[in-house]
């Protein structure tokens, strides 16, 4: 695990001036002040009513020409027109990723307007399980071979001067879309549309590969009005895919095609896909559970889908198909295909990132800067989004790489067992630092690298490893010195809220800072000593019904502005991570289309920052447990499901806090005795006793429990079944396992539990899994009289130590 805590910062509090309160509130016409919009715009370097239209409102935003984009913009757009009116073949290059795939299909559909596809218009994408990113000479033979004279590129080709030097010598003209770092040196090629030749303030700077594709056939239907039979705007919904799944700054241009482009594909997939107009888009959506009108059903589901194909399978080819037909049929089993796909990339990313962990347990955090780690057994189609993740909990930047033998640049083919060995992979970045840089000035020791500053491929020889690794975290050292840990360390969140200030209209003010990306990130909410009620996680499995190692955890946060819980995720974590304590998190506030509910995701967690206890009031604990029996029945007629509506924490009509569960552990009242010191409020024990009922008796209450709901058809809650029979979940998952292997079949879901069926006689002994339940029980009875009999004096003297101790450790 990461070695350091990190340090959490807050932007600078500014305090804004109500007319610019109310300017926000008159341009999102919501319906109460957006102060939360407000500050997060400001925070975001919009401070003037001049821009503020066009961020909020894409139809008051006025779009940059195509033809800004330069020179050899109408150079491409000649050479198109020529290649039109002489009949010629053309053929588009693409790349494998999800901004190269739908660059490829804006292409495919754009300029198909102009070229017949199939007889003088193809496409090509490399292989990313055999090839790289970019031109080869393989693929350019292959495409000479089929009769083509024009190639265009997508995504890619800004720096493969020695390939387009090839297709020159065979008589092939190239014109180059993209968006990757320039070569210092102008390759021979008719045009090159590249936004990075641009000042960093223009509004076209940020394209990605699809937008720069887009703004090609946007310049070609403005110079051949007459000849395209659909409408322009029909390309933008794979626009506003390939813009969001990759990593660009939404800001500009690159903001407000994305933003039309979702209003687009709104359009395109409102209807059943049989119905739609893209009907692959509109499958892919109903599998991952999406509506399409979110930028997160993009970057969580269509965009990984995209990416998950050439990952597994290594040709990509497919998506643009699955993109562009208009075969409901043949869309449906493609999409299939490519869930699939998607659900063995979870897997695997899975796996290697268990592998991953396992090898940093060998490394000194304390002394790296940079984590470069390689092995030749890691599985190259997921190193990319491996590296992210540990980039992420590690907070350095990450290069991740698998090792294969080095092939001949004109053949592609491996030289031979005695050649040089490569090591090639994928490094991301953490925290604005420029990778891109960093690994650029070890080019001498690299065979070839390329991408963006916070995301690059690269591949270098197997013999440099060691020098690499060494080099660059030198440099990195160099550059920052101690700030640059300090600063990876650093945790961002943006604005502070509570649970009674999540749901819809805090969504509604969010919303309008979408779409979200680079520049422009998911707003983070922070909340203070908040607490985690009914967690449960589970593993999800993929559309063949097979189980992943892939796992989420559910729960409700509370803290102490309402007493409602709020729903939330904790992706590929297990509850048992939860801690049960008070606590700070950062999460990010998201509406499930698929259980129609507001949620939020949980991001990062850490101790909430107690008051000293022993500085509180002497009357701050006040003890009025009773000696009240709780409720025995052991019979099957007799059980009644109490409902959830029962609160443990509720305030006294002195304003404090009365706790009414008798705890299990120290942990357990501490969370309460800290918050009742933070609100200077005395809190009351009022629990009464434990039960008393024996383990196996409890044991019977859960079997007649069992019978009771399969007789009726009814379901349970977890809690529902904790407070029938006072043991904790720990206890209750233990009493089910025993239940199943008794014979009793149980189907556990978001509504409950359900029994299905239930044996016609009991074995007997029972299983020795039994054992574990009884014991469990008993443990849990005796902490629960501990705390019901123990002094007050020494409940108040033994959390004044431990708030002593958690502060000395801080």
């Amino acid at each position: 695990m990461p070695d350091a805590v990190s340090r959490w910062q807050l932007p600078a509090d500014v305090v804004l001036s109500a007319n610019w309160i109310a300017s926000v509130q008159r341009y999102t016409g919501l319906d109460r002040p957006p102060n939360f919009l407000a500050h997060l715009l400001w925070q975001r370097g919009i401070h003037g009513l001049d821009a503020l239209p066009g961020f909020l409102n894409p139809s008051r935003y006025q779009p940059a020409s195509p033809f800004a984009l330069g020179q050899d913009m109408r150079g491409a757009v000649e050479r198109l027109v020529q290649a039109r009116q002489n009949s010629e073949k053309v053929a588009i290059w693409g790349d494998f990723d999800a901004d190269g795939v739908t660059a490829t299909a804006v292409l495919w559909d754009g300029l198909g307007e102009f070229f017949p596809q199939g007889d003088r218009l193809c496409y090509f994408i490399p292989n990313r399980l055999t090839e790289s990113h970019g031109l080869s000479p393989a693929g350019i033979d292959q495409l000479a071979a089929w009769g083509a004279t024009l190639i265009v590129t997508c995504d890619t080709g800004s720096t493969n001067l020695s390939e387009i030097d090839y297709a020159s010598r065979l008589g092939l003209d190239i014109i180059v879309t993209d968006h990757h770092t320039l070569a210092a040196e102008r390759p021979p090629v008719v045009a090159i549309i590249n936004p990075r030749s641009l000042p960093e303030d223009h509004p076209l700077a940020t394209l990605s590969g699809v937008a720069v594709a887009y703004k090609l056939v946007e310049a070609l239907y403005e110079t051949l009005p007459k000849v395209p039979q659909r409408p322009l705007e029909s390309l933008l919904d794979l626009v506003a895919v390939g813009l969001i799944a990759d990593l660009v700054e939404l800001k500009g241009d690159c903001r407000y095609l994305a933003q039309i482009g979702i209003e687009q594909l709104q359009t395109h997939t409102q209807s059943s896909p049989e119905a739609a107009a893209r009907p692959g888009i509109a499958y892919l959506l109903e599998l991952c559970k999406r509506s399409g009108d979110r930028p997160t059903d993009i970057s969580f589901g269509i965009g990984p889908r995209i990416n998950a194909v050439s990952r597994i399978h290594g040709d990509a080819s497919f998506c643009v198909e699955l993109l562009t037909s208009r075969d409901a049929a043949r869309c449906q089993r493609l999409a299939y295909d490519t869930e699939l796909a998607n659900a063995r990339r979870k897997a695997l990313q899975k796996d290697l990132l268990a592998q991953v962990e396992q090898r940093l347990e060998r490394v000194d955090l304390s002394t790296t800067q940079v984590l470069v780690l390689a092995d030749p057994q890691w599985p190259v189609g997921v190193l990319g989004l491996v590296a992210g993740q540990v980039a992420q909990r590690y907070k350095r930047p990450t290069i991740l790489l698998t090792e294969d033998l080095e092939a001949d640049q004109e053949t592609g083919v491996e030289n031979g067992a005695d050649s040089a060995r490569l090591a090639r992979g994928s490094a991301r970045s953490h925290n604005r630092i420029d990778l891109y840089t960093l690994v650029q000035h070890q080019a001498h020791l690299l065979s070839s690298f390329g991408g963006h500053p916070f995301a690059a491929g690269l591949s270098l020889p197997v013999d440099n490893l060691s020098l690499f690794r060494e080099a660059i975290n030198r440099q990195l050292r160099e550059q920052q010195g101690a700030a640059a840990l300090e600063n990876a360390a650093t945790i961002y969140a943006d604005i502070t809220v509570t649970v009674a200030d999540l749901g819809k209209a805090l969504f509604r003010e969010l919303k309008f800072l979408e779409p979200c990306g680079m520049g422009n990130p998911v707003p983070r909410l922070l909340m203070r000593n908040v607490w985690f009620k009914n967690a449960w996680n589970e593993n999800i499995r993929d559309r063949a019904g097979g189980k992943l190692r892939y796992i989420k955890t559910e729960f409700e946060l509370h803290d102490n502005s309402t007493p409602t819980g709020f729903p939330g995720l904790w992706w590929e974590h297990y509850r048992e991570e939860l801690p049960n304590s008070l606590c700070d998190a950062i999460v990010e506030l998201d509406f499930n289309t698929y259980k129609k509910r507001y949620e939020v995701r949980l991001l990062e967690i850490r101790p909430s920052q107690f008051m000293d206890i022993s500085q509180a009031p002497v009357d701050w604990l006040v003890d009025q447990r009773q000696g009240l029996e709780l409720p025995e029945s052991t019979t099957e007629d007799a059980v009644a499901v109490p409902s959830q509506s029962s609160t443990e924490l509720s305030p006294e009509p002195t304003d404090g806090l009365t706790l009414n569960h008798c705890p299990e552990n120290w942990q357990d009242l501490q969370r309460w005795l800290s918050l009742a010191n933070q609100q200077q409020r005395p809190l009351t024990l009022a629990y009464g006793s434990p039960s008393e009922n024996p383990p196996a008796d409890i044991f019977g209450m859960l079997m007649g429990l069992a019978k009771y709901l399969h007789r009726t058809g009814t379901t349970a809650t977890r809690p529902q079944l904790q407070a029938k029979l006072s043991i904790s979940d720990r206890s209750l998952a233990l009493g089910l396992s025993v239940l199943e292997s008794l014979g009793f079949t149980l189907h556990r879901s978001e509504a409950g539990l359900e029994v299905l069926d239930v044996p016609k006689a009991i074995a007997s002994p029972y299983p020795p899994t039994v054992y574990d339940f009884f014991n469990a029980v008993a443990e849990e009875q005796f902490r629960q009289r501990y705390f019901h009999q123990v002094p007050l004096k020494t409940l108040q003297a033994i959390a004044q130590q431990m708030q002593m101790a958690i502060q000395i450790d801080r």
